[in-house]
């Protein structure tokens, strides 16, 4: 399969995973280059009230971190965590909503909604990245980031302790890129050189 180029035009980054996909961030966020020039969106699959990720992930980083409040406009050079037990939406104005809606796949936050709301709002400026997983969620979200022109990634199933969720996404539309964490670091570190 043929790989797309990558531009350098992209300003959002945006990285959705479940079950298994914390030992993948753990193993991108130190080696993603500190000048990256855009910002970035971790939705992940956490319990209600569960408060220790932004912690965890920002020992493994020096971008500054945090977890993403109502209205919170969206900062360049910045990672952004989705709260636990709301829907994070990215509105066109590039700023942040969280929604108490119904959980989608079991799941709020759910990566679909994160994915399809970046999709509108940044279009060809958005990359999306799907991880392991035990459900769906994610794959038509990032069908629609690859619709609107935006880069698409997902691990590789071979590599993911859970494969199901890149799997779904493989079901569903060819992506630009299958790949391992350690390619993934690689083709990340060369956005917008």
């Amino acid at each position: 399969m043929a790989q797309r180029s990558i531009n350098n035009h992209y300003k959002l980054l945006i990285i959705g995973g479940s079950a298994g996909s914390l030992d993948v961030l753990i193993q991108l966020l130190p080696f993603l280059r500190t000048d990256l020039d855009l910002s970035i969106v971790i939705i992940q699959h956490r319990k209600p009230g569960e408060s220790l990720l932004p912690d965890l992930l920002a020992g493994k980083t020096s971008w500054p971190l945090k977890e993403v409040e109502d209205k919170d406009p969206i900062e360049n050079q910045t990672i952004y965590i989705a709260p636990s037990d709301y829907h994070l939406l990215i509105e066109k104005n590039k700023t942040f909503s969280l929604d108490f809606s119904e959980k989608l796949h079991h799941s709020r936050p759910a990566i679909d909604i994160s994915f399809e709301t970046a999709a509108d709002a940044y279009g060809a400026s958005l990359v999306g990245v799907l991880l392991s997983g035990a459900n769906a969620d994610g794959a038509e979200g990032l069908k629609k980031i690859k619709e609107s022109g935006g880069l698409t990634i997902v691990q590789d199933p071979a590599e993911a302790s859970i494969a199901y969720m890149p799997e779904q996404a493989l079901n569903l539309f060819h992506p630009d890129y299958i790949v391992s964490t350690e390619e993934m670091v690689s083709i990340l570190n060369k956005l917008n050189r």
